[in-house]
């Protein structure tokens, strides 16, 4: 297994990292996220839309073809329409329509309709940045992340049920590392990685792995050498959608908490910190006062934590805290988070040596 790419599929960048075993280099790009590019692809068409595809990220896909709805016919297949909503009767809402295999089929011969392909993985785009950074193409490996709320079950919340898997997952192995899940173990409720995995077969891979992106996020910061030899520590992944506060108890997850990034704020990160290392967090408070949920499976306890460490494209955010925080770069770079944690994950499933990075 010598080469090998992870991609951590962002709502704002898509970040690659290729790896080769035979030299130890790795080379990495970060480019527009797929659902930015999609969304501007849709944004710079004019007239009716024929929205076929996969679930992905929604954000601002989401928007520009709500936004078209108001003004031109949009008619959408049932699996890229689970990118808006799981309840195809709230994309109806909206003034979209959903169209069968037989329909689709139909309005893809119509050159009234612009055709547009929704789908996280781009295997002809991630190409073209290979090609672009000069590399050859071709990979015995290739791992991606974003993250994935499940498919929750009719009356529950989707901010539970993720809650509820992870605490799942995490109670009968710990390790962030170990959410790892290869293209044949991928749970039924995980539709989006299912569907990236399925993308990725076309970029010829003889492995695919995926993982949620907050559990990528959490190995990857443990990577940075300012965390080497320390536990507990705090990792802080603030990323352009999703804000990420976990405890690390050596591999393990003591904890962690996560918000949209737009709804929180230095302060309350500040006190979160504290709350999280101490215990003091559950997932009915952390939904309470508007966040994204919380799990605890032990407490650190703030006096001991050897590090706080931050991540991630927004984590200026945390420019003056009081705090002392040290500024993480996971194999040098601020960006790599996601992706170094894949590359973690992977060299611990498939028994490579560690890889040293200072």
């Amino acid at each position: 297994m010598s080469r090998i790419l992870t991609i951590d599929i962002g709502a704002g960048t898509m970040d690659l990292l290729c790896w080769d075993a035979r030299t130890n280099e790795h080379f990495k790009a970060v480019a527009p996220s797929p659902v930015r590019h999609i969304a501007r692809q849709i944004e710079a068409t004019r007239g009716p839309l024929l929205v076929t595809g996969v679930e992905m990220g929604g954000g601002p896909v989401t928007e520009a073809l709500r936004r078209r709805a108001q003004t031109d016919p949009v008619v959408i297949s049932a699996a890229a329409a689970a990118t808006l909503h799981h309840d195809p009767e709230r994309v109806r809402d909206w003034g979209i329509t959903l169209a069968d295999a037989r329909q689709i089929a139909t309005l893809q011969g119509d050159s009234a309709y612009t055709a547009v392909t929704l789908r996280d993985v781009q295997p002809e785009r991630i190409a073209r940045i290979i090609q672009g950074l000069g590399l050859p193409a071709g990979f015995d490996i290739v791992a991606l992340c974003a993250q994935d709320h499940g498919v929750a079950p009719a009356g529950t919340s989707h901010l539970d049920f993720r809650h509820h898997l992870f605490q799942t997952m995490l109670e009968r192995q710990p390790e962030p590392h170990a959410l790892l899940f290869g293209s044949q173990e991928i749970p039924n409720t995980f539709n989006r990685l299912r569907a990236m995995a399925d993308s990725a077969k076309a970029l010829g891979a003889g492995e695919i792995f995926v993982m949620d992106s907050g559990m990528a996020a959490m190995a990857g910061a443990a990577q940075d050498h300012q965390a080497a030899d320390r536990s507990p520590v705090v990792i802080l992944d603030i990323a352009t959608s999703h804000t990420v506060v976990a405890a690390l108890a050596g591999d393990r997850t003591a904890g962690f908490v996560e918000y949209h990034t737009r709804d929180i704020t230095m302060s309350r990160i500040e006190g979160l910190i504290r709350e999280l290392a101490d215990g003091d967090v559950s997932h009915e408070q952390i939904l309470a006062e508007g966040g994204h949920g919380a799990y605890l499976r032990e407490a650190v306890g703030f006096a001991n934590v050897q590090a706080i460490i931050a991540t991630g494209p927004k984590r200026s955010l945390m420019a003056g805290s009081r705090l002392p925080l040290v500024w993480g770069a996971p194999w040098g770079d601020n960006m790599m988070t996601g992706t170094v944690g894949l590359l973690e994950a992977v060299r611990r499933r498939i028994g490579l040596a560690p890889m040293k990075y200072l």
